[in-house]
């Protein structure tokens, strides 16, 4: 979709946004391409318009391939077809961010099954080795929610890592049935699924699992209480591989604490919670996704895979936009301890 960014001003008063592409899925590929040198590949839909062509621009200067891309032929106005659209402003100090989705009759959330040929996509001649989706996919239609399934049975019989974001979005269930029907639908997915992505409000509102010691605005987030629930979750679900949460506590908008723990073969990975300040915190979960998804394909320990996570977070929240102009040198030194200090 495509992100309209007012920069420091507000969504209600602004003359003037910068646009920029956007998604959850697409963020994680872009990332795992532009910042860690990864091969990757979008499956969505556009509306045959200049809107989608400009949403396609930006795809090509990500650098993430194109060919499962759906053109569908757009009917002038949009009352049968549209591209997604997400205004989304930054916040500072005590001013959080907001955003506001405009994305009803996307292209994308009329995919249905038998769109994508997902046996030639994961065949062992083209390489795929991972495959990634979440809950705003599956909170756009019913038929979105049987093509996330469709990929993942797909990616299950090739031997394909599937990995899912519970991503909760209350703006996207709160019409269609709230967090019990988003309850229900990501039970069934997460059945699927080998390695499982959240945060501090993901599992409870997607899942139905709560967090003991966690307050209403999540300004406490004990470990050990996290731990017990993923070790919860990992009993409800033993397909689960590995099951990762951000740790995120919002100071202000302007500097969030950020870290992030792992279950993994009954083992904790954990990178303690410290001070980043922020500049555009959209799309720092989905970096942190791409971060871990790379030190995995890598062949590196779950512990390196969290810590280059939240380190590409980090950096991602450091730059306006949805995703990451973080290079893997900068990575690594952010993983290393390294300083701020001017490189020239």
């Amino acid at each position: 979709m495509l992100r309209l960014d007012p920069g420091e001003d507000r969504i209600h008063t602004a003359r003037t946004f910068r646009v920029w592409e956007g998604g959850g899925e697409y963020n994680v590929a872009r990332g795992l391409r532009r910042c860690f040198g990864q091969r990757t590949a979008i499956a969505t839909a556009l509306a045959e318009n200049p809107v989608g062509r400009l949403v396609e621009d930006l795809m090509l200067q990500g650098g993430v391939d194109q060919d499962l891309v759906r053109w569908v032929p757009f009917d002038g106005v949009g009352r049968k077809v549209r591209n997604g659209l997400n205004f989304t402003e930054r916040g500072y100090g005590v001013r959080a961010a907001v955003g506001c989705s405009d994305r009803g009759h996307t292209a994308a959330s009329q995919l249905k099954p038998g769109d994508f040929d997902w046996k030639s996509v994961f065949a062992a001649e083209r390489g795929s080795r991972w495959f990634h989706t979440g809950g705003i996919f599956a909170a756009l239609s019913d038929s979105t929610i049987e093509v996330a399934g469709e990929a993942m049975d797909a990616a299950k019989a090739s031997g394909t890592v599937i990995s899912y974001d519970l991503n909760y979005r209350e703006s996207l269930w709160k019409s269609i049935g709230g967090k019990p029907r988003a309850q229900e639908v990501n039970r069934e997915l997460v059945r699927k699924v080998d390695v499982l992505f959240g945060n501090e409000e993901d599992f409870s509102a997607m899942l139905g699992v709560e967090v003991e010691g966690v307050s209403k605005d999540f300004d406490e987030l004990p470990v050990e209480s996290y731990e017990k629930m993923l070790r919860e979750l990992s009993q409800a679900y033993p397909n689960l591989k590995i099951i990762a949460s951000t740790l995120r506590t919002a100071h202000t908008a302007s500097e969030n604490a950020w870290g992030a723990i792992a279950l993994h073969s009954g083992g904790i990975a954990h990178v303690p919670q410290r001070n980043v300040d922020i500049l555009d915190r959209v799309g720092g979960g989905d970096s942190f996704a791409s971060g871990l998804i790379y030190g995995l394909l890598a062949g590196r320990e779950v512990q390196w895979a969290v810590e280059c996570g939240v380190a590409h977070g980090a950096l991602a929240m450091t730059t306006p936009g949805d995703t990451s102009t973080a290079s893997l040198a900068e990575v690594m030194r952010v993983m290393g301890g390294g300083a701020a200090r001017i490189s020239r």
